[in-house]
């Protein structure tokens, strides 16, 4: 795959959609709220990260501070990781938030620290909103198939500023190099180079901040059939055994032995990226 070969639209649309019939074979634990085992895990990240320094809190807070009484809309706002912590800076915050497990954890966290300013809107997106200055969707459009479609949705309620965190994986990774072996290229899912692409093929060029260095927590398995086991799951193979000689060698390769276990090198980080919306009287001209 040459770059300027790539239409990244299209790219990102079949890699959604790809997962979305993975998702629908994967059994859950709750059909209703896909969440519900893993909103008590994840709202422990949620306050640790509220702890540590942040590069992309500090770049949010000083957006925020910039513009008069702005107000926020938190896209797939989870238990609160940016609801909460962004509040103090904004007149209201509208956090749209489809999963119950989820938005228990985000109500208490409202309620323990007296936070009235965040209205919750128990819905997936898209749907109903006002326009808001500032839109922010932290990790939360992964699963949207038609790209071009779902940022002109957000960028009709944005009055200034949207706000995009996204996961960055290493292109040099071991999923990207089982990618470029079984699909012709890197990505064996959706993630911030095929958003960015994505943007400049739409005619939006966003900036980007990458975070301080943060990796985020590497997979840890038991031995390497187990990691083969979870790379065809990722990759879609399940049951299809011709690039199982390919995969293990590279796992063997690649793969760090720590404490008798097998742990995948670090190496994503995210990326926050950010565009200011084109007054509305100017898209109409």
């Amino acid at each position: 795959m040459r770059t300027y070969d790539v239409n990244w639209i299209q790219l990102w649309n079949r890699l959604v959609r790809e997962r979305e019939v993975q998702r629908r074979e994967e059994p859950l634990p709750d059909a209703n709220d896909r969440w519900s085992a893993r909103a008590e895990k994840y709202d422990e990240r949620t306050q640790d990260r509220w702890q540590a320094k942040d590069t992309s809190r500090e770049f949010l807070v000083s957006l925020l501070k910039s513009l008069p009484k702005p107000t926020l809309l938190d896209i797939g706002a989870g238990s609160g990781k940016w609801a909460v912590p962004l509040s103090p800076f904004v007149r209201h915050v509208t956090a749209v938030e489809p999963s119950p497990a989820m938005r228990a954890r985000l109500e208490e966290h409202l309620s323990k620290k007296g936070i009235t300013n965040v209205t919750i809107v128990p819905e997936a997106w898209p749907c109903a909103a006002a326009e808001h200055d500032v839109t922010l969707c932290s990790h939360s459009m992964y699963g949207f198939d038609d790209f071009e479609r779902f940022v002109r949705g957000v960028e009709a309620v944005t009055r200034h500023t949207c706000v995009w965190l996204m996961r960055a994986p290493p292109l040099n990774g071991i999923m990207a190099d089982a990618a470029r072996h079984i699909l012709g290229h890197p990505y064996d899912s959706v993630n911030f180079q095929i958003a960015f692409n994505a943007l400049l093929q739409m005619g939006i060029f966003p900036n980007v901040l990458m975070e301080d260095p943060r990796t985020w927590d590497p997979w840890i398995h038991d031995s390497v059939a187990d990691a083969l086991a979870e790379v065809k799951r990722k990759m879609r193979l399940y049951d299809d055994t011709t690039h199982d000689e390919f995969l293990k060698d590279l796992l063997e390769r690649r793969l760090i032995r720590k404490d008798g276990r097998y742990v995948w090198p670090c190496g994503t980080h995210a990326a926050l990226m950010y565009w200011q919306v084109a007054s509305k009287e100017k898209a109409h001209e």
